[in-house]
């Protein structure tokens, strides 16, 4: 497939089946361009997350500058098996990860992660450590508290009320302040997520069974961000009303060789409310 071909989700979809310690799992994944170099994102929790709904802005230009781009679904989301998780989310989707690695024979890979993704990408990055390149981390990273903003906050309330109720209004409440301008949201793009929320109740059903039975369903790296020697970028909304921008600052501190890059007017989608300058800063960050 060339770089001006446009690539589609149903053109690029895939499923694979994983062996990830004790899990047997089908994943479903989406396979865009090739290249000597592996780019591997992350989507978030959201209700209705995909890694194609999550990064369909930014898959473009790291295919046509030579990238193979693998848009991971995690367990409980989109076309992956369903799944309750009781323990650690983040160690959960790292063991996933390396069984879908393993399954396609890559040894290293570079890993974008989103929120949730960026959890995963660091849990990764901790058991193994000898198979990241770079690590570009967007409003995650680590589990901790912020240190000025009530936890949970209220973006993380309205997302779990979504999954509680899985209802348009609901939906709308949320992505009101899941990015900085809501007018940049249609009416096309809600009902897009709304039917991949619905398309499989049993995720909806599963994150509440996992919340109830581990509120905390994200580890705290913190202490132990010191062991991450991979280059890292770390990228941040200013306006993040999910996770405080000061998270961020948690992740600048702890990881010994990483960058900060903070967007104004902009919440917690950094990917994808300025896909143009972030796809930019993801190129040069992979490239040099």
């Amino acid at each position: 497939m060339t770089a001006s071909t446009p690539l589609t989700e149903a053109q690029t979809s895939r499923l694979i089946r994983i062996q990830a310690g004790d899990l047997d799992l089908q994943v479903h994944y989406n396979d865009c361009g090739s290249g000597a170099e592996t780019v591997v994102m992350l989507h978030g929790s959201g209700p209705g997350a995909s890694g194609w709904a999550n990064f369909n802005r930014n898959i473009e230009p790291l295919v046509a500058a030579g990238y193979r781009v693998l848009l991971l679904d995690c367990p409980g989301w989109s076309k992956s098996d369903p799944i309750v998780c009781t323990g650690s989310r983040s160690e959960l989707n790292a063991r996933v990860l390396k069984g879908f690695l393993d399954a396609l024979g890559l040894e290293r890979v570079h890993i974008l992660g989103n929120s949730m993704g960026g959890h995963s990408a660091v849990a990764f990055a901790l058991a193994y450590p000898q198979q990241v390149g770079k690590l570009v981390l967007m409003g995650g990273g680590t589990g901790g508290p912020s240190q000025f903003v009530p936890m949970p906050t209220e973006g993380i309330k309205l997302l779990q009320a979504l999954y509680r109720e899985p209802t348009i209004e609901n939906l709308k409440k949320m992505m009101a302040i899941f990015v900085f301008d809501s007018s940049s949201l249609t009416e096309e793009l809600y009902q897009a997520r709304l039917d991949n929320m619905l398309a499989n109740r049993t995720h909806l059903e599963n994150f509440v069974k996992s919340l109830a039975a581990n509120p905390k369903q994200f580890t705290d790296y913190g202490p132990r961000l010191g062991e991450i020697s991979a280059p890292a970028l770390v990228i941040w909304g200013r306006d993040d009303r999910f996770v405080p921008m000061d998270v961020g600052l948690r992740l600048i501190w702890g990881l010994p060789n990483a960058e900060l890059h903070i967007f104004n007017r902009c919440g917690h989608w950094a990917q994808w409310e300025h896909a143009d300058k972030f796809n930019r800063m993801v190129l040069d960050f992979l490239q040099h």
